[in-house]
């Protein structure tokens, strides 16, 4: 097949939506389809243009990958240097407006599908339209609920704009030919806001168990931050930004500080992460780490004894964070926050492969915390458990080739509708006999 795939991240961005974006392009690829990308220059998760690409301009490149070659369209894109509320719908209204002329041109590439990613919907209406410009079917994957999320990170407030916004949703959601998002909770959040079940699909984000595996012996991390070996880590690997309720880690540290056995290390970037580490300043037991190179990014996940997963209340039903995945294939326990039936608490306690509290119970979070520390035995069964869910559920092979099934049911569906409504037409345009 002929695949246009349009998104504001993808490759080389290491993490969220641009990694998961960037693996199912290359995975799609290799399988012998032809993948053209419409894509912004990479910039997550530090909110800065990576070195080599324009902001400004329009660039065109080549991924040369062992086994395939993808096609890469970079379009301007503003990226402000503090993600405030109004700079965030600037970010992503400058996608939209750049990706437009490229998305609607789509037709001279004869795609068989256009493949589009949330985030941002800003972008799909110029999508929807090239891809019908086209003659083929419109495929929206949601990694994240944008209105939801920005309400509850107070970016957008109940007013008459949330009300706009929601509708708005609603309408690029309806017009879609398939909308799969990543959770069981987020499938409901579709039916929720009108998306008929034949065009709902389950296509989670996986879990690099190939490169994601537990070692033996220490990471080579615990040496070059000099710590003891009785010690223990609790690791936060990942973006930094409003939506994950990061403070919980500074208040879990700040609980802990007098025992000298735990330390917390936080790894990544991202807009809150400057924030917090002022907030972290003096406080011994709290170490951080830039973003990882891929290569490095087993030996970091192994630093970890326990792995936290913070998420605020009011966005956790919404999000089913990328960076859970990888913590189950280090076989290391998770300690996470979630209500009840929500998708974390379904992975984590469902297959007993960690310890959740009710998101923003300090005393809860530091319990679960302190409780695997002090039981090697916990430990080792829910890291291995863990690993189990990884394997089982959660190998890219399986979830991609699934995948690749469904958009090969939605283009000839698509096919099928299109030549029954040709038929259509002409018996009703036919002039009557005589």
């Amino acid at each position: 097949m002929r695949i246009v795939v349009v998104g504001l991240n993808f490759a080389p961005e290491p993490t969220s939506t641009g990694r998961y974006t960037g693996e199912l392009a290359e995975w799609l690829g290799r399988a012998g389809h032809s993948v053209k990308v419409v894509t912004a220059p990479p910039y997550y998760p530090a909110w800065k243009v990576f070195e080599g690409y324009r902001r400004w301009w329009y660039q065109s490149e080549v991924f040369s990958l062992p086994g395939t070659t993808l096609d890469v369209v970079r379009c301007p894109i503003y990226v402000p240097s503090r993600a405030s509320a109004v700079r965030r719908v600037l970010h992503l209204l400058s996608f939209a407006a750049s990706s437009a002329p490229v998305a609607m041109t789509a037709r001279r590439w004869r795609p068989d599908v256009v493949f589009a990613v949330a985030p941002t919907l800003f972008a799909l209406p110029a999508v929807w339209a090239g891809g019908r410009m086209a003659g083929c079917p419109l495929w929206l994957h949601v990694q994240d609920f944008e209105v939801g999320a920005a309400r509850g990170a107070g970016i957008l407030n109940d007013n008459p704009m949330l009300k706009i916004a929601d509708r708005w949703e609603r309408w690029c959601l309806r017009r879609c030919d398939r909308v799969s998002t990543i959770s069981a909770p987020m499938i409901d959040s579709l039916q929720s806001k009108g998306v008929p079940e034949t065009r709902r699909v389950f296509l989670p984000n996986w879990a690099d168990t190939e490169h994601v595996f537990p070692v033996e012996g220490a990471s080579s991390f615990r040496k070059e931050l000099d710590f003891a070996a009785e010690q223990k880590v609790a690791l936060y690997a990942g973006n930094m930004g409003e939506k994950q309720g990061l403070e919980l880690l500074l208040d879990g540290a700040r609980r802990m500080s007098a025992e000298a056995d735990v330390v917390f290390v936080l790894a990544g970037d991202g807009a809150a992460r400057r924030r917090l580490e002022a907030k972290s300043r003096g406080m011994q037991n709290v170490k951080w780490l830039p973003v990882q190179p891929s290569e490095r990014l087993n030996d970091l996940l192994n630093l970890a004894d326990v792995h936290l997963l913070p998420q605020r209340a009011d966005v956790a039903d919404l999000v089913m964070p990328s960076k859970l995945t990888n913590m189950l294939a280090s076989a290391r326990p998770v300690v996470a926050t979630a209500a009840k039936g929500m998708a974390i608490h379904d992975v984590v306690a469902g297959h007993e492969a960690g310890l959740v509290a009710e998101p923003g119970d300090v005393d809860g979070f530091v319990a679960a915390i302190r409780r695997l520390m002090t039981d090697s035995e916990a430990r080792d069964r829910m890291g291995r458990n863990g690993r189990a869910y990884a394997e089982r559920y959660l190998t890219r092979n399986r979830i991609l080739a699934q995948f690749e099934m469904d958009l090969h049911e939605c283009v000839r569906e698509y096919r099928s509708n299109r030549t029954v409504q040709r038929s259509d037409d002409t018996i009703h345009a036919a002039p009557p006999k005589k």
